[in-house]
């Protein structure tokens, strides 16, 4: 995942020249959807859902959508606090990574093919500090206050099948302890200027809400090496790391003292390096409720890791468990189908590369799994027609099809950066005010939190713990804060799952209107 600067002067340049008075749209009143029974949803304003094209109109409305893709950089280039902070925390990356180096030299040159600029963001400098407000030594509530006394944080580093080293961290809630039987998530990264730290809003707020999470830079990602002593590759230039290393990594999140991970024996001694051998967290997890994450081509990774074992797809290739232990699945832009093709994402709704392995037919379907989608892509640029509105819906209706829960959601006026936060990248808003300390509302990255949230509680929530009872309410609140006012006017949000209760919700179009709970 990767914007040049030309992109991104064409960005601005668009998108000021975007910019528009809404004030002059009238309202138009959503139609009924048919159903089991009429139903007049509440009324938003989807004048520009129903402009025809071409019209003075629908130009209008493309105009004030694309303008949305500049807020975040806008509002990031107003803000000296934002500006200060976020230079303050490069420096301090690049000083941890240079101390890190001197430390254990390994780290750079042969084999590893590490050097100050590769893995690109091995720095976690300049855009790869990501969000300035999340890190330990930043003061606000996502800063020093996180880490002192909302969550544990451990880093780690493993080694990959490859024997690569891979670098990551484990996070739990302060206060948890062995027995506690937590739900638990895995995230992984966009590949190529995508490093871990662009992800830790959805590790914090996946440990606000109960969960241990596992964050990692995989192979030829951020602060992992390059390639492998045989000078096999990371990131783009091989793909399969985003699925072969998100097994290997989930491998290490389920290992323990008598289960040690394996991969660190078969590579004893390729570097001085210390490396964990089992989670730290180990005796805090339920082993029955893994969840995964990813962005981008680890969008892809996710798709792949979550069908291995389903028919006509790979066996589960893990060394730890007998059977794939992942029960659910979130794709940030976005979801694979059983063909590879991706819904959404840096792949556009074209074939992505297919799952390696002996005999493999295709992804398969094993896991209820939302989409998340963007609206404008890697390098964003407006639309002179309109899409195809069903674009991404394809692996929606193949999971739809099976019989397997699936929810899938574009957001309104956004790219490929609602998940990855990138300073200076072309985003929705995701930091208007620092006022607390923190990056606090935005467009976009709020909405991917909520679904985010909502759907892992779905799936791996108990009685009793935060979040089981309302996981249902939230998925369905289409006309809340972070509801159908948001979802994209040009591509369809769709969904179709069972609330606890075994109530089937089915609707084509959400921003359309659906029959309530």
């Amino acid at each position: 995942m990767i914007a040049t600067r030309n992109a991104f002067a064409l960005l601005i340049s668009l998108t000021l020249a975007a910019c528009g008075d809404s004030s002059t749209m009238s309202t138009i009143s959503a139609p009924s959807q048919s159903g089991d029974r009429p139903y007049t949803p509440a009324q938003i304003d989807r004048t520009c859902d129903l402009a025809t094209f071409p019209s003075a109109l629908w130009t209008q409305c493309e105009a004030q959508n694309f303008a949305k893709v500049g807020e975040g950089p806008r509002e990031q280039a107003a803000n000296p606090d934002f500006l200060t902070t976020w230079q303050a925390q490069s420096q301090a990356n690049f000083l941890e990574w240079t101390m890190r180096a001197a430390a254990d030299p390994s780290w750079l040159g042969l084999p590893s093919g590490n050097t100050p600029q590769t893995p690109l963001c091995t720095t976690w400098g300049l855009q790869c500090a990501g969000d300035p407000f999340r890190y330990p030594d930043a003061p606000g509530p996502n800063g020093a206050s996180f880490y002192s006394g909302e969550a544990e944080v451990i880093p780690f580093v493993i080694y990959d099948d490859g024997c690569a080293r891979i670098s990551g961290r484990v996070w739990a809630p302060k206060g948890s302890k062995s027995g506690d039987q937590l739900p638990n998530v895995v995230i992984e990264n966009g590949s190529v200027q995508a490093p871990e730290t662009l992800y830790w809003w959805a590790a914090q707020m996946l440990v606000r809400s109960g969960y241990v999470v596992l964050t990692f830079d995989p192979r030829g990602q951020g602060r992992s090496d390059q390639q492998t002593p045989s000078f096999e590759q990371g990131s783009n230039a091989n793909s399969s790391v985003f699925w072969t290393g998100l097994v290997d990594v989930i491998d290490f999140f389920r290992s323990t003292p008598v289960m040690p991970y394996p991969h660190n024996a078969t590579c004893a001694g390729t570097y001085p390096t210390e490396v964990v051998d089992f989670n730290p967290f180990f005796d805090r997890i339920d082993r029955d409720r893994l969840g995964i994450a990813g962005h981008s081509l680890g969008a892809q990774g996710v798709s792949i890791v979550q069908g291995y074992g389903a028919e006509g797809a790979d066996p589960w290739p893990g060394k730890l468990d007998p059977e794939n232990p992942v029960k659910v699945t979130v794709a940030w832009d976005g979801l694979a189908g059983p063909d590879g093709t991706s819904d959404g994402g840096a792949g556009g709704n074209v074939p992505l590369p297919r799952p390696p392995g002996t005999g493999s037919t295709q992804i398969g379907i094993r896991t209820p799994s939302m989409n998340q989608a963007g609206e404008y892509g890697l390098t964003p640029v407006p639309f002179t027609q309109p899409p195809d509105p069903e674009a991404h819906k394809h692996a929606f209706a193949k999971w739809r099809d099976a019989g397997m829960p699936v929810f899938t959601i574009t957001i309104q006026g956004s790219s490929h950066y609602e998940w990855s936060l990138l300073p200076t990248f072309p985003a929705s808003s995701w930091c208007p005010s620092t006022a607390s300390g923190a990056c606090a509302g935005g467009w976009g990255n709020p909405l991917a939190q909520h679904y985010t949230l909502a759907w892992f509680d779905r799936w791996l929530k108990k009685p009793g713990e935060i979040g089981y009872d309302d996981a249902d309410a939230r998925l369905l609140d289409d006309d809340g804060e972070q509801g159908r006012e948001k979802l994209s006017f040009r591509y369809r949000s769709a969904r179709a799952f069972p609330d606890r209760s075994g109530v089937m919700h089915h609707c084509d179009d959400i921003r359309a209107g659906c029959v309530p709970l």
